[in-house]
């Protein structure tokens, strides 16, 4: 579960900068989630934002990733054998 408290943040984007699934996005110049169902909790957000604004309780996010990305990589033809597949957080 992701959370951002807006009265800390300063909107220095770097958590736009380095949140893999685009779920966190600066609006007005202050952080929004812009796309909570795609967020992994790998923590990036949190580790880099230096006024401490956003939290990220680590859940299920990276299983229910894995298991969507694998299911639909399982519907792909065997032509797109290149599709990327886990949750991409290392």
């Amino acid at each position: 579960m992701i959370s951002i408290d807006s009265s800390r943040c300063t909107g220095c984007k770097n958590c736009d900068l380095v949140c893999p699934h685009r779920v966190v996005e600066i609006r007005d110049g202050l952080a929004f989630l812009a796309a909570e169902d795609r967020c992994i909790e790998c923590g990036a957000c949190q580790l880099n934002c230096r006024q401490a604004a956003i939290s990220v309780t680590k859940g299920t996010g990276c299983l229910v990733a894995i298991a969507r990305e694998t299911w639909l990589r399982n519907r792909h033809t065997s032509d797109d054998s290149q599709a990327q597949c886990g949750c991409g957080c290392g």
